[in-house]
């Protein structure tokens, strides 16, 4: 079951009388399933939050969520919960670690920051905690949090218009063959470059891509050279385009699976094998989790959304980071992951709005390469 938790905390006066509040909503429509909120004594704003976060959390284990995605106007929690801060304050460094502890028990946990309006439904809770501790109202006179409006960024009904708008259209494209590819092996943080056909492929998805759009803002890529090569050769059918390095497109790491085929693998790590396949949590031995690879790859796209805001972005990845992409996009499940199959320079095309919403418009696209 996938869940948002939308959570909040504050203190009047810093340190001062303090309380917290969370909501725990259906996804993607919206209704409340749970409220919890309480009054701290006197303690800062920055552990209000964190301590929203974490009862936002229990509340959605004990509901047996699978996924959930946080939604709080904190930007310290947000930044810090998602790796992107340091936690210099030690007072924090307990609650960070409870909450991460949390954040464990699922299979996916993603973190959003979201403006203070958005977040009226937990504000107005911690309020009411520090309000109810303070005797201005009487205890359990709980608010009206029901109001759908600021609460999934997916909407189950919504339509995307029929033209870009304000959308930032996202071209992804796999890298193009290489011999490990060719072989059906396990390629992560290997520099293994392009074959020749690989490097067909690049130039021909670089066709593609000028089809779909020949005003293209940028073209971002992998470290790894046989995704420089291939944003290279699209970028010179796009006009030339100067390539982005971003560091968090990389390749999942597959440790000691790594040049191995799967049957490979699963001759000599079985029992491991089945534990990878069965939850995102789990690494490879000496790798990396997908869940890992997800959270810095959401970290990557939410950059590039910013700083191509409205525009047409090439990102040139991997399997790994590409399947979790158009996981988040699609609101899949996990087993999406092991199910959708990416063809060595294969191109899909999502668009995405500045309010959260996104349209997938094409997946894995191979007829340029026939």
């Amino acid at each position: 079951m996938r869940v948002t938790v939308e959570a909040d905390g504050g203190s009047r006066g810093n340190p001062g009388p303090a309380g917290y509040g969370a909501v725990v909503r259906t996804h993607p429509t919206g209704e409340v399933l749970l409220e919890r909120y309480g009054a701290l004594g006197v303690t800062t704003n920055n552990v209000a939050e964190y301590t929203g976060l974490i009862e936002g959390l229990s509340a959605a284990l004990e509901l047996k969520a699978t996924e959930v995605d946080v939604r709080m106007d904190s930007k310290l929690v947000i930044e810090q919960m998602s790796g992107r801060w340091q936690i210099k304050n030690p007072g924090l460094r307990p609650l960070a670690a409870s909450a991460a502890e949390l954040v464990s028990k699922f299979e996916r946990v993603s973190f959003e920051w979201i403006p203070r309006e958005r977040n009226k439904a937990a504000d107005a809770l911690a309020n009411l905690a520090m309000d109810e501790a303070a005797g201005k109202v009487p205890r359990g006179t709980a608010p009206d949090v029901t109001d759908k409006a600021d609460v999934p960024p997916v909407k189950a009904s919504w339509a995307p218009p029929a033209s870009l708008e304000n959308a930032t259209r996202i071209i992804l494209v796999r890298h193009g063959e290489t011999a490990l590819t060719k072989q059906g092996r396990y390629s992560g943080r290997g520099d293994v470059p392009l074959s020749d056909e690989g490097q067909a492929q690049a130039m021909a998805a670089g066709g593609r891509v000028a089809g779909i759009s020949r005003d293209v803002t940028a073209v971002v890529s992998s470290p790894l050279g046989r995704c420089v090569r291939t944003a290279e050769l699209i970028a010179a059918e796009v006009g030339g385009v100067p390539v982005t390095v971003v560091d968090d497109l990389i390749e999942c790491d597959f440790g000691q699976w790594e040049g191995l085929t799967f049957a490979e693998v699963q001759s000599r790590w079985p029992s491991e094998m089945t534990a990878w396949l069965g939850s995102t949590s789990v690494a490879p031995p000496g790798g990396e989790s997908f869940q890992a690879v997800a959270k810095r790859t959401r970290a990557a796209m939410a950059t590039v959304l910013k700083s191509y805001a409205g525009g047409v972005v090439v990102v040139v990845s991997h399997v790994s980071p590409i399947k979790l992409i158009l996981r988040d996009a699609l609101a899949a499940s996990d087993a999406f992951l092991h199910r959708l199959f990416l063809d060595a320079a294969g191109v899909s095309t999502m668009d995405v709005w500045p309010d959260g919403n996104i349209a997938v418009r094409s997946v894995n696209e191979t007829s340029h390469l026939r």
